[in-house]
């Protein structure tokens, strides 16, 4: 069985209900890690971790925690990164799967768009998390729990 990760510094508030339901209809065993106290919902499978301030100490503590064939729901590319790199999964909160053949090139551009900013170019940050990244994120979910049920 699976372990759901869930890295919690900011989790869209319109996905809890989305993954509170399915936590508990397939009792999915989650930890939802993050520097201060996050709540997706009441719930026996789900666990929280508090991890001191710092920029990567929740990363650091899910990737500590982590065994092949876990699932991470990040908007952190980087830490994505080192999911794939230990034969798990991760997904975005607006229903964006990494995989081993795409999350080098997400890296790549996340980079590249940090340098231009660190050279003082202004960029657009991303658009505003909305319902249709919501449902997006749903279906992909239920893609991925239902592909992993069928193994």
């Amino acid at each position: 069985m699976l372990t759901l990760y869930i890295d919690g510094d900011a989790f869209p508030n319109l996905l809890k209900p989305i993954l509170l339901r399915s936590v508990e209809r397939l009792t999915i065993p989650t930890v939802v890690v993050a520097n201060k106290k996050i709540n997706i919902g009441k719930s026996l499978h789900i666990k929280y971790i508090i991890v001191d301030a710092g920029a990567d100490e929740a990363d650091n503590k899910i990737v500590e925690l982590l065994r092949e064939g876990d699932l991470v729901i990040t908007a952190d590319i980087p830490l994505a990164d080192r999911v794939i790199s230990k034969n798990a999964h991760a997904i975005d909160h607006r229903g964006e799967l990494y995989t081993k053949e795409n999350i080098k090139q997400y890296l790549a551009m996340r980079n590249l768009m940090e340098s231009i900013r660190e050279s003082g170019e202004m960029t657009k940050g991303p658009k505003a998390f909305g319902v249709k990244d919501a449902h997006n994120f749903a279906n992909q979910f239920n893609a991925f729990l239902q592909k992993i049920a069928k193994h």
